[in-house]
């Protein structure tokens, strides 16, 4: 059984939540403050941790940031925050996805099964294990673990799946729709900005001078290219 974690200061939402998610078959526990929930979600204990933004004690932005720093866990966001600026930021600091309020518990439920699902493909699941390593930039795929020049570089999930698809298909060219579904699915209700977002947040991590890359060049007006 997976465990999923809710915090949500709203009981009647997270109740909402937890009652879909249990008809489903996962056991749920709710957490309405954020400094516990950061708490709770550290833990380990969880497979799922859905989060709102506005919370007592520790906004849900600092929770995605510190566990993001610590863990390879689906993070759901689930806020009453709309506008485009907050998915960005809440997508930026590591989340896995977003979903605004009032929202179809339904839908929660099928985002819930699906960040599932590729988390277990990405933790090795019928995946042949290699060392992938360009001109300084190596990524192991069986520890997740991402080396430049020898120094470890701490990495998203999407980031991480972002990067060793590109890597993977060096010199190869794809658009930002051909990269927003290899990576994100076309279950994910986003769009392809969040792609230039990674982007530019991976070369932060590995590229020597992020506004001139060595590694993934922008072409202009088709997308994106990782050179060997």
């Amino acid at each position: 059984m997976k465990n999923i974690l809710i915090i949500e200061d709203d009981i009647n939402i997270a109740e909402l939540e937890q009652d879909y998610l249990q008809l489903n078959g996962y056991r749920t526990d709710i957490v309405q403050d954020g400094a516990q929930g950061l708490k709770s979600a550290l833990s380990g204990f969880y497979d799922v941790i859905i989060v709102d933004l506005m919370l007592p004690s520790k906004d849900g932005y600092e929770i995605v940031k510190e566990v993001r720093r610590k863990l390879e866990v689906p993070i759901v966001i689930v806020s009453a925050k709309n506008e485009d600026i907050d998915k960005i930021r809440g997508l930026g600091f590591g989340a896995d996805d977003y979903l605004t309020k009032p929202f179809s518990p339904a839908e929660l439920v099928a985002r819930v099964k699906s960040h599932i699902k590729r988390y277990e493909r990405l933790m090795g699941k019928n995946i042949a294990f290699e060392i992938i390593n360009h001109r300084g930039l190596e990524i192991n795929t069986a520890s997740h673990k991402v080396f430049v020049n020898g120094k470890e570089i701490q990495l998203t999930t999407k980031e991480y799946d972002l990067l060793l698809f590109l890597s993977s298909n060096p010199n190869i060219v794809f658009s930002k729709d051909q990269i927003f579904n290899k990576i994100w699915g076309e279950e994910y209700y986003g769009d392809t900005a969040t792609v230039a977002v990674h982007i530019q947040k991976i070369r932060k991590k590995i590229e020597k001078d992020p506004s001139n890359p060595d590694y993934i060049e922008t072409i202009w007006g088709s997308g994106y290219r990782f050179n060997s």
